[in-house]
């Protein structure tokens, strides 16, 4: 259901953040702040261009890990 997606990406993103905290911040604030690329770069002292950069990476990372069935690795 719903809650066990929002509670995986969750954790993605907590791992994400283990990894590449600047990545997990646009991730925040893009996908839970709702703000525009823009706005993100504002509020994280970035460039629009390291915005979009860290959002593509960051969403490829997420779609990796949360495909990838833990008891395979």
């Amino acid at each position: 259901g719903l809650a066990a997606e929002v509670l995986e990406l969750n954790e993605g993103l907590e791992r994400l953040a283990s990894h590449y905290p600047r990545q997990a911040s646009v991730v925040e604030c893009r996908f839970f702040g709702g703000l525009s690329v823009e706005e993100t770069a504002q509020a994280l002292g970035l460039s629009k261009r390291s915005v979009v950069r860290d959002w593509t990476l960051a969403r490829a990372w997420l779609y990796r890990e949360l495909r990838t069935d833990p008891t395979q690795v």
